[in-house]
């Protein structure tokens, strides 16, 4: 098995079973078969809805491996945006509570699981077309800088991920970082009342 066997075996576990092929999936088990309501609960103020969850994921996943790694268009565009129902171009770093519950109550879950599945999708194109050069390397930063300019991610970003490799960033965004957020999705739906997903 080669990186990028690896790598899409990997991402298959994130990844809904109609993009990663994995029924038992961990994005199966945290987001699968849920209603509207359940995947827009915040049991506390403290802690992210489900569809906030969902949404910081892809985003992070579109505009890092998308537009990052890959120098290409995101699949989010104004037609997405009015699609979603979002009126913000970011992936919610830094957002307050109310914003939280603002995205929460107004994104169109089933978009939501669309828009998902749509840059889970890219990246398995883009990853499974990777020849062995595309693994070395580091971040640009030119396209971060411009990603700050269009609202997508915090100017100071540009000045953490610039000069990491490549690889690093990929294998974070894609793998690490989902899988995170879905250990803090067990917190929210335990507390919500509707089961640990696992």
């Amino acid at each position: 098995m080669d990186a990028r066997e690896l790598f899409l075996v990997q991402h298959s576990f994130v990844q809904s079973k109609e993009v990663g092929g994995n029924p038992a999936s961990a994005a199966e088990r945290t987001f699968g078969g849920l209603t509207d309501d359940q995947m827009r609960v915040r049991p506390r103020e403290d802690l992210n809805s489900l569809a906030w969850l969902m949404w910081h994921i892809a985003r992070a996943e579109d505009i890092f491996v998308g537009a990052v790694i890959a120098g290409r268009d995101q699949v989010f565009d104004d037609a997405w945006m009015k699609r979603l129902n979002v009126t913000r171009k970011d992936f919610g770093i830094g957002m307050k509570s109310p914003e939280v519950t603002d995205l929460t109550g107004r994104i169109d879950v089933g978009a939501l699981r669309e828009y998902r599945d749509a840059v889970g999708a890219r990246t398995r194109e883009i990853v499974g077309a990777f020849k062995d050069a595309d693994w070395g390397g580091t971040i640009d930063p030119a396209p971060l800088e411009r990603l700050a300019g269009q609202g997508a991610v915090p100017p100071t970003l540009a000045k953490v991920f610039s000069g990491r490799p490549r690889v690093a960033v990929l294998n974070s965004i894609a793998l690490f970082h989902p899988s995170g957020h879905m250990g803090e999705a067990v917190t929210v739906r335990t507390t919500g009342g509707f089961g640990t997903g696992v």
